[in-house]
Parts: structure tokens; sequence; C-alpha cells
């Protein structure tokens, strides 16, 4: 009898969820908010399909592990979440499923997260088999799409694809105790394509924050796909302790996992892959105690910050929010195939001093068809402890590697290493060498990692099953630019340029466009100013931090500047426009027309505009316009002592005058064996450069190791102490029908061509507007050849 008890109890227990619990389908918000106030343990509350527009959805209760609350959509996928819309999720284990969040214009902060305010968290709740695409965020603001607080939630199997908005596409907060230790897992999602944004912020994963980054989260991030993440430099960001990073896939995506802040990280058995991207990478490490082991990477495409493994230098006596060195980092039994440069200690400066130090670095392997350096040590001082690395790579070798040959085998079109031998060594599938401990080493770079080399089997993130059970059909949303009109004032300008999506026109009226802080330009952008009158760009007096830079350019940029005076009077800024940051290569572009800059007078190493290392603009075009009363003009010479560096393809200036600058009208360096090794071009044509770098080591234009110079129709004029305003090397540069008068006497060799060079007075009509007089040799009539300087 007391067994018959036993199993009616057991039974009861087994069988009473489903008694009381209930599955409601509601057809509305009004419908649904008075289902969900009396949900309890083990009901479903059904969405019926259709387009739930303009809702704020909160999914709430207290479930159990074996019976939860679940709200689900009707058919998965056909329950559209729309316009000004969220969804919070908060009690315990409550489970949202089935969701298509889509067609938003959403003034909220968040699509979803796991929170119903400040007091109120999620614990065991899950966000699963739903999607989110192209959700648009009223007024730019730097939304997140999830955000996830509490303990011991999951997000799973979604697809995340087109955030076009500035923010982190998925967040894990630990701002408070609740947080810290959350053993959250974001696991088999796949997250699409996010286009650049060229500003901090675009990642797709953050962890953390760098003010909680000391705390520890225990996120687990697994099996996820990363496809086309672009956002920004760091793909994941890393800034909270003890979170697991593998099997995930990253498919080309510009960026990199990184571990920004934080410790004691575990990465491994990921899979990177180019697929022919520029700027994809792969881990980039700061702080200590991580594990990196048994990741794979072929064909990435980036280098510097975006490199396969880099591990940055460190600040001394670090702030949260800046780079503590690499120390105690153990990596091991990776494997990278044909792409870019390891490297150590990157991102030396006088700030970031500290070298990695004690680094474990053994069992990795390197191959490559391509004639490069494979392993860069920024800083030779970092105590890396190399042990069993192996390199197979076109006629290098490399510090802590050992030289070997690797044969390949392709499965499914991904290069699978089947044998390896060098002179100490021959290891194949069925054959190994007496040297056991050797070979044992390297066959762990195989094993149980990336690949294995007995089994021959593919890595594990090559075979996910990311997304949701259904299929979202997801088309981009076709943008048209803006034509936007903005009103004088102090940050208008600035206002007006964070609504507009890229392609868009600003059109500036006449008066004063004030600046209390820089502008970043991140997309396609045009700027025209009142042609008729004077649209004039100053930053605010007496401002509490001077400004470095009026505009920067991100990558991926261009921007056109038209019919504006840009004045540096106000306030000293160093720079009119600056490159993107050091280290971000992508390619950007400006092209100026009709514009003054005037009185960038910062001589601490202030310019009109300024190139960092790194970086590389593909144009810089200065068409019409006048450069009067700066300290210098375009500075693009701070690759100067990088081999083959240069950071612009193509400079042009047309039809502009230079006048009153102190230093150089243009610095325009490349360090070269070889000025005729193709790199670099700077056309001048009818310029005027009066009163430049009037001292007797001054150039007026320095081009060193510059592949193609050619300078028509312009004038030197009014810099008496220089010896040479411009020396010209090379069977690439030119100069022809040319006057140069007060300015020394321009200097050729190895080929460099001059022909037709005029050492006479201008005889001007109007010297402040350059225009000269009837008898002038400047006027075809009386050079016959053609116009010099200004055109008329």
């Amino acid at each position: 009898m007391k067994n018959y008890n036993t199993v009616l109890a057991f039974v009861f227990l087994f069988f009473s969820n489903f008694i009381f619990s209930q599955e409601k389908v509601v057809a509305n918000i009004a419908e649904y908010n008075d289902v969900i106030k009396t949900a309890k343990a083990g009901d479903v509350i059904i969405l019926k399909n259709g387009n739930w527009k303009d809702v704020k959805l909160n999914a709430y209760g207290n479930g159990t592990e074996d019976a939860p609350i679940i709200v689900k959509a009707e058919t998965p996928g056909e329950v559209i979440i729309s316009g000004n819309s969220t969804l919070n999720i908060y009690g315990s284990y409550v489970i949202v499923s089935g969701l298509w969040f889509k067609d938003g214009d959403s003034s909220y902060k968040s699509v979803v997260q796991f929170r119903k305010d400040s007091k109120t968290f999620a614990n065991h709740c899950r966000f699963t088999n739903s999607t989110i695409s192209y959700y648009n965020v009223k007024d730019g603001i730097k939304d997140h799409w999830v955000d996830i607080w509490g303990k011991n939630n999951r997000v799973d199997h979604n697809n995340f694809t087109g955030k076009r908005s500035p923010g982190t596409t998925l967040v894990v907060w630990l701002k408070g105790d609740e947080h810290v230790e959350n053993n959250h897992r974001i696991d088999n999602n796949l997250f699409g394509a996010r286009p650049e944004l060229g500003v901090n912020g675009g990642e797709t994963i953050r962890i953390g924050t760098s003010d909680n980054s000391k705390k520890s989260s225990k996120t687990l991030v697994e099996r996820n796909v990363f496809a086309g993440c672009d956002g920004e430099i760091e793909i994941i960001s890393n800034k909270s302790g003890d979170n697991i990073f593998r099997d995930n896939l990253f498919l080309g995506s510009k960026g990199a996992l990184t571990l920004r802040h934080g410790d004691n990280a575990l990465v491994e058995r990921n899979v990177f892959l180019g697929n022919g991207v520029s700027k994809t990478g792969g881990i980039r490490v700061i702080n200590s105690g991580h594990i990196i082991q048994n990741n794979l990477m072929i064909g990435l495409e980036g280098d510097g910050y975006r490199g396969p493994i880099v591990l940055m230098n460190g600040v001394p006596n670090s702030p949260l929010n800046r780079y503590e060195q690499v120390k105690n980092v153990d990596i091991q039994n990776n494997t990278i195939i044909n792409s870019g440069p390891i490297s150590f200690g990157e991102g030396k400066d006088d700030e970031k001093s500290l070298a990695p130090k004690n680094v474990n670095f053994s069992n990795n392997l390197v191959y490559s068809n391509k004639a490069q350096k494979n392993v860069i040590f920024v800083d030779e001082s970092a105590d890396i402890n190399f042990n069993n690395n192996y390199i197979d790579a076109l006629g290098t070798s490399e510090k802590g590697f050992k030289a070997t040959k690797i044969n390949w085998k392709e499965i499914s079109s991904f290069p699978i290493p089947t044998n390896t031998n060098s002179d100490l060594l021959v290891v194949s599938k069925n054959n190994l060498s007496p040297q056991k401990d050797i070979n044992n080493i390297v066959r762990q770079v195989y094993n149980a990692g990336a690949f294995n080399l007995d089994s021959q089997k593919l890595p594990k993130a090559l075979g996910l099953r990311a997304g949701p059970g259904w299929k979202p059909n997801i088309v981009a949303p076709i943008i048209v630019p803006e034509d936007i009109t903005v009103e004088p004032g102090i940050e208008t300008l600035r206002n007006a340029l964070k609504k507009a999506s890229s392609g868009s026109v600003i059109r500036l009226k006449t008066g004063e466009y004030v600046l209390e802080k820089s502008i970043k330009i991140s997309n396609n952008i045009t700027i025209i100013g009142d042609k008729g009158g004077a649209s004039i760009l100053t930053v605010k007096k007496d401002i509490d931090k001077p400004l470095s830079y009026m505009f920067r350019m991100n990558e991926s940029s261009k921007m056109i500047l038209k019919n504006v005076i840009i004045d540096g009077e106000t306030s000293a800024p160093k720079y009119a426009i600056a490159s993107p940051d050091k280290k971000e290569g992508g390619l950007y572009s400006v092209f100026v027309d009709n514009v003054i800059f005037k009185n960038f007078k910062n001589h601490d190493g202030g310019s009109v505009f300024k190139a960092y290392n790194g970086t590389k603009a593909d144009t810089l075009s200065f068409k019409n316009s006048r450069f009067e009363n700066n300290y210098r003009g375009l500075n693009l010479s701070y690759d100067k002592d990088e081999m083959g560096m240069y950071n612009a393809n193509n400079i042009i200036l047309e039809n502009t005058v230079f006048k009153d600058i102190e230093e150089a009208a243009v610095n325009y360096i490349r360090k070269t064996p070889s000025v005729e090794i193709e790199g670099g071009n700077l056309i001048v044509n009818n310029c005027v450069f009066s009163n430049v770098y009037n001292e007797e080591k001054g150039k007026i234009l320095r081009t060193t190791g510059i592949h193609r110079v050619e300078i028509t129709n312009s004038v030197f004029d009014d810099s008496y102490k220089i010896k040479n305003p411009v020396s010209l090397v090379g069977r690439s540069n030119k100069i022809s029908n040319t006057l140069i008068h007060d300015s020394g006497f321009i200097k050729t060799s190895k080929g460099a061509v001059e022909s037709d060079l005029l050492y006479k007075n201008p005889k001007w009509e109007d010297k402040d507007l350059f225009i000269p007089s009837k008898n002038s040799p400047l006027l075809k009539e009386n050079n016959d050849k053609g116009r010099i300087g200004l055109k008329e």
C-alpha cells in the first residue's frame, strides 16, 4: 500500500503542471496584458499571427524549471512586432519564442531587455527562435537590440541582421551585484550583416563595461555565427572576467574577437574565415590570465590591431578604460593559414609602454603562401615563451617558430594538414617518427583542436546550426538620402549629422555654426555652405577641453565639403580635419571645393589636415580653396619610419592658395627602397604658394619617397629664405610651366623632369587675391604656354 501511494504521489506531481496550467490565445495587446497578469507556472500564451504594431510587450511571472511561463507566436515568424515597440522579459523561468521584430520606428533604447526597470530583473529566462532585422530607432539613439540583465538567462537560436544605428547589438550588463557571475548563455544565434559605423559602440556583442570590467561575468558565448559583422573593430568586446568563447564561426567580418578588459577569458575552438574581405581579424588580447587555444584562422586580411593574434602593449597604472598589460596568457594549439601577421606589443607608443609579460606561446602552426612577414614584434621587449611552434611560409624564418613543410588535403574545400615534414620529424596519419616528444606536441596542434589529424574531421564551428528554426526572408530596406537644411547656431550641424543617413546632403545657411565637440564622419556625407554668403564653422570659445580636431574621418567614410569657411582662431583646435585613429587602415576620402581654412595656429603638432600613422586615404582633393595663416597645411608624415607605408593614395591640389603657412603646405612621405616602386600620387595644378615655410631648410612641398609628383601651372612666391621649395626625385616626378619668385630653386634628381620654369616676378595686380597684372608672365598671352597660377 505504501508503494502504491508513492506512485500515486509521483503521478500527481508529474501531471499537476498540465492540470493547473493553461494555454491561452490572444489577438491584441489588451488581451495579452489581461492574461499575463495572472500567468502562472506552466501557462502558455499564444500570440495570434499578424502585425503587432506599437506595443510594449511585457513577458513576466514566476515559472519553474519544469514548468516555465511561455509566450510564443502562433506560427514562428508570423507574429510581426513593428513600429514603436519593445519587449521586456523579467521574473523567473519565462520563455519568449517565435517573434519577428521588423519595420521598427522605435523610441526605446532596447528592442529586447531582460528587466522591467532598474530594480526588477530576469533570472533563468530565455529569448529564442526569433528574429530582429533592420529595426530602426528614432533620433539616432545609441540603442541596443538585446540587453541582458539578471542571472542564468539564455539568448539562443535567433537571427540578428541589419543593425544600422549606433550602439551594440547585444549587451550583457554587470552593474550591480545581482548581475555578477551571471552564467548567461548566448548560443546558436546568427549575427548577420552590420555595416561599418566608423565609431565606437558598434560591437555585435559586448559583455560588461570598462567600469565593471574587474567583475566576474561567467557568460558563455558558443556556437554562434558572425557573418558580415562590420560595425567596428571589436566584433565581440569582452569587458568582464571569466567568460568563455567557444565553437563560434566568424565569416567575412571586419574586426576581431577582442579581450578588451577583464581577465581569465577562455577562447577555444573558434573558426575565423576571412573570405577575401579586407580588415578581417582574429583575436586581440589585453589584460591577464586568458587561455587561447585550438582556434583556426584562414584567409584573414587584417593586420595591426586586426591581425590573427594580436597582443597589445599596456599603459602603466592603467585606468579601467585604457589598456592593462598583457600578463600570464596561454596561447597554444592555434592554426593560422594565409592570414596577416601575428603581432606582439601592438600599439606601442609613449603611453602604451608595457610589453606583454609571461606569455606562453606553444604548439601553434602558421602556414602562408604569401611573401610577407608572418610574425611582428612591435615591442621587442615582449616576454614571450615560445615552445614547439611551426611555420611553413615562403622563404621566411620567424623568431619562435621552427621551419617545417605541411602537406594539405582539402575536406569540403577547407585545407587540412595531413602530415608535417621537417629536418627533425615526419608526422603523418599512420606514420610517426621515433621522436615521440616532438611528434606528440605537434599533433596537439591538430588533435582536439581546430581539426583532428587522425579522423580529419572539420571543426565543429563549420557545422553549426545557428539561427531560428524557421527561415526569415530578410530584405534590406532602401534608404533614400536626405536633403537637410540646417540653421546657424551651437551644435546644430552635429545634430543634423547624427540624424543623416549615408548619402545625405547637409545645406548650411549664412551664419556661424559653433562646435562644442568634434564631429566624426562615419559614412558618405555632403556639407554645402551658402555660396552667396558666408557659412562659418568655428569652435566655441573657452570650452573646458580644447578640441584636437573639428572633423574626423572614419574608415570607409567620404566627406564632400563645399562653400564654407573653417576658422580655428576661437579655441585653437589642432586640426580642421583628421584621418581615422591610428592603425585604422580602411580607406576614406575627402573632397573639398571652395573652402577657406584659416587660423589653425596650434604649434603643438597642429595642421589643417592630419593623417595618423597606419591610416590611408584613397583621395584627398582640395580645389578652388584657400589655406591662410596656418601653422601647417596637409601633414601626412607619421609613417615616415615604416617601410612602404604612406597615408594617401592620391592628393589633388587644384586652383588653391597656400598663404602665410609657417611650415610645409604638404608633408607627404613614404619610406621606400626605391621611389620607382609605385605608391603615392601628388597632383598640383594652378596653385599658388606664398610665404610658405620661409626658412633656409624649409620645403613648401615635402614629397620624400612619393612615386608620382606632378606640378603644373603653379606659383611659388615670397619664401625668400628657402633654398629648394621642392625636391623632385625619380622619373615619375615632373614640374612644368611653373613660376618661382623669391623662393629658391627647384631641385630635381634621378630622372625627375623640369620644363618651362620661370624665375621671374609674377607682377600681381592684387597680391591678396593673386590676380596678375596685364603684363604678368603668368598670363598665357605673355608666356606662350598657358595660364600660371589661379584660373580666371
